[in-house]
């Protein structure tokens, strides 16, 4: 092959388009598969009947943000605004319960899933070039959880994975702008982030705390959590108003907490304990109320680990494993008995995302790369709250194009290192991007 034919293959794969064009494809065909293969009025109905579905059933039908268990359980603030609205505006243009309003909730996570190519694309050329872009990308274009959760999943996983790596983004590049109104504008990303997955919140100090540090600017740190501060405020007021308690983004961290944690409590969580499938604790909630369960379920679940360490450490331990292996705590063992080429596909890509993610880290910080720290919070710090609660797989999703990006440097620095030994974005190349 000539070397024109060599340098037109290697600018094509480069291509940002061609990249969200080969994301949309497996995406859709992926979700054409899956429809064709199971009826369409179950379609129109199932996939809605969990608290994101139930809540815009009840938006789209003239209840309000209410009713998280299918039936009327009165004003609700189990989870923040922003995705159970999206979902009532197919609800409302497609009507509740029907197969279009299935397509059109899953044409838009297609939509967010295939968008979150491009703030993933530059976010990894400002770390470590064009080559580094293109290798992050192609892995979310092609990565199997994402494909599968934009179909398999009516929650605001796809749009998080999104807004989370649009944060990451704007972070990078937060510190070349010496304005107060790219603080301001970080902080309305932040707002917007957070109304659509609170669990964000526990990066934002550290990302905003590290761009603010790379600038030396108090004033922008100060500006940009105000602003995401006040995109929180009118819906900290409603539920104020609702429940006469401070809530200033959900309530449902209580129950999360106790159907991880008490005695009957296992690594995999299959629902039990829970208001949407337990009859008895469905009852619990409608006679005590949303905030005075919530209280009681954190209070007997804070009680119970501090009183069974030996059952929390197995628990803990066994979320670790889910977490980073697609959700099952014996990856081996599974890996082993089952007969899905797919499952085996699907296990062995998570591993190896896993052993990548802790070797992009080591290797951004063993080079001193000013974008070590940000690129490692949201691995490190992210996970806690399921590692202390429940490990479902869609909960990782949101940070998952950053770990392809660490991953993709792991990868990249071996191809490097095996061929010319040229080194992906040195310590220098970094800082001088970093100071341009």
């Amino acid at each position: 092959m000539s070397f024109v034919s060599i340098a037109f293959l290697r600018r094509i794969s480069r291509s940002l388009i061609l990249i969200v064009i080969a994301a949309l494809t497996l995406r859709v065909a992926f979700a054409w598969s899956y429809q064709a293969h199971l009826p369409h009025r179950a379609l129109g109905v199932i996939p809605f009947l969990f608290e994101s579905g139930n809540i815009a059933h009840s938006i789209a039908t003239g209840g309000g943000f209410a009713s998280p268990f299918r039936i009327d359980t009165g004003p609700t603030a189990w989870m923040t605004p922003a995705y159970p609205y999206l979902l009532a505006a197919a609800m409302k243009l497609f009507g509740p319960y029907t197969f279009a309003s299935w397509v059109a909730a899953v044409a838009v996570n297609i939509c967010f899933s295939c968008l979150v190519c491009i703030p993933l694309y530059f976010a990894a050329r400002k770390i470590g070039g064009a080559g580094l872009a293109a290798g992050a990308a192609w892995l979310w274009a092609i990565f199997p959880n994402a494909i599968q959760m934009t179909y398999q999943s009516l929650w605001d996983t796809s749009v998080s994975a999104f807004l989370a790596t649009t944060v990451f983004w704007a972070t990078l590049r937060l510190v070349e702008s010496r304005t107060l109104r790219a603080w301001i504008l970080y902080g309305l990303l932040w707002g917007l982030a957070l109304m659509t997955n609170a669990s964000l919140l526990s990066t934002l100090p550290l990302l905003a705390g590290w761009a603010a540090y790379r600038q030396r600017s108090v004033r922008g740190l100060i500006a940009a959590v105000l602003v995401a501060g006040l995109c929180c405020v009118p819906w900290t007021i409603r539920n104020w108003k609702v429940f006469h308690a401070f809530i200033p983004l959900r309530s449902v961290l209580g129950l999360q907490l106790w159907c991880g944690n008490n005695p009957e409590a296992r690594v995999v969580w299959l629902g039990g304990q829970h208001p949407i499938h337990d009859q008895a604790e469905r009852n619990q909630y409608m006679q005590m109320g949303e905030m005075a369960y919530m209280r009681d379920k954190e209070r007997n679940a804070i009680h119970y680990m501090t009183t069974h360490p030996a059952h929390e450490a197995q628990l803990i331990a066994g979320r670790f494993v889910s977490i980073w292996t697609a959700g099952t705590p014996t990856p081996i063992r599974d890996f082993l008995r089952t007969k899905s080429a797919w499952f085996r596909y699907v296990l062995l890509f998570n591993i190896a995302v896993a052993f990548g993610t802790v070797t992009g880290i080591i290797i951004l910080f063993a080079r001193r790369s000013p974008f070590a720290f940000p690129a490692a919070v949201y691995p490190v710090v992210f996970p806690w709250a399921y590692y202390l609660t429940l490990a479902l797989p869609r909960y990782r999703h949101p940070i998952e194009p950053v770990l392809l990006l660490l991953s993709a440097i792991a990868i990249q620095t071996t191809f490097a290192r095996a061929g010319s030994g040229n080194r992906f974005g040195s310590h220098k190349k970094c800082v001088r991007q970093q100071t341009e």
